[in-house]
């Protein structure tokens, strides 16, 4: 039985974006996004509920995101690390960014300039942490999304917190201490077990601080990644840009990605090196335009799959 948290504000912060934000677009978009799950909304638009072990300490928290008609974010934390929590929930939803400094710098790209319009306000959505999504890379290798999206989900609830936030409850991806009790009838082969049980270690060394990889040259924190074991090319990728939010990566392993370039682009979607430079005009953002080609082929698909 996981343990409970009861809701109490401990934190509240006021953000008014740089640039447009839109957080109801973040809502929608992790309705599309497996790994999220489909987010706590209940009875309240344009609010957002969040629970995740904090970077570092791993204490449990809870957040509460509401946007106003002024478009101030506030965001309200519990937990003994509300403050931190709260700067993590500004992390997570890409509010530590300018969005004027986004769009001017993509506005000579015809085609991203027009994935932007098509997303008015919608900012790349990351995992809680990069430690999770370093989690999510190993739970998910060489199985379906859908699969690895239950196996994540039964190992919040077995081994996570469960949090009663804004009166709403909600478990947790586990802390690495918890994540260490993980059993293997959950669904995981022995070598994936092993792997997370290494990659919890790691976390707890401070290997996966969004902070310290977000400040090192994109090369270099890819190279550090590549030796956490289970992480390849691909994974690396995700954890940098889906975890720690680095901003201006170009996924050179996203296979749908780089379909999604080719048909846009008029391109091969096996010439990485012709898409790589074609990325280059999206510096110093490339990271986000990646995420705005994944969120319109999301949104195609939800529409093809509603019809």
């Amino acid at each position: 039985m996981s343990p409970i948290t009861r809701w109490r504000p401990g934190a509240t912060a006021k953000i008014t974006p740089r640039g447009p934000f839109d957080l109801r677009a973040s809502m929608r978009f992790l309705e599309d996004f497996v790994p999220a799950g489909r987010p706590d909304a209940a009875g309240e638009p344009g609010t957002l509920r969040l629970a995740f072990p904090v970077d570092g300490c791993w204490r449990p928290a809870g957040v509460v995101a509401r946007q106003h008609a002024d478009g101030v974010v506030e965001l309200e934390a519990d937990g003994d690390s509300a403050a931190e929590a709260c700067r993590q929930a500004e992390r997570i939803l890409s509010l530590d960014f300018d969005t004027f400094a986004f769009l001017e710098s993509i506005r000579r790209d015809k085609i991203a300039a027009r994935l932007a319009a098509a997303a008015p306000g919608l900012r790349p959505v990351l995992f809680h942490s990069p430690y999770e999504a370093a989690c999510w890379a190993i739970i998910g290798q060489r199985i379906r999304t859908v699969q690895a999206a239950g196996i994540k989900r039964r190992i919040a609830e077995r081994h996570g917190h469960r949090h009663t936030v804004d009166g709403h409850s909600i478990s947790s991806f586990p802390a690495p201490e918890a994540l260490r009790l993980l059993e293997r009838p959950l669904g995981l082969p022995e070598t994936k077990v092993k792997q997370l049980r290494i990659l919890t270690g790691a976390a707890e060394q401070g290997q996966l601080d969004a902070a310290r990889l977000r400040a090192l040259p994109a090369d270099e924190a890819l190279t550090r990644l590549r030796k956490l074991p289970g992480i390849g090319p691909f994974s690396a990728e995700l954890i940098l840009i889906r975890g720690v939010g680095h901003p201006d990566v170009f996924p050179r392993h996203e296979r749908r990605l780089h379909q999604e370039m080719a048909h846009a682009y008029a391109v091969d979607a096996a010439d990485v090196p012709t898409l790589t430079h074609l990325a280059d005009a999206w510096r110093p953002y490339r990271s986000w335009v990646a995420f705005l080609f994944r969120a319109s082929a999301a949104r195609r698909t939800s529409r093809a799959a509603s019809a």
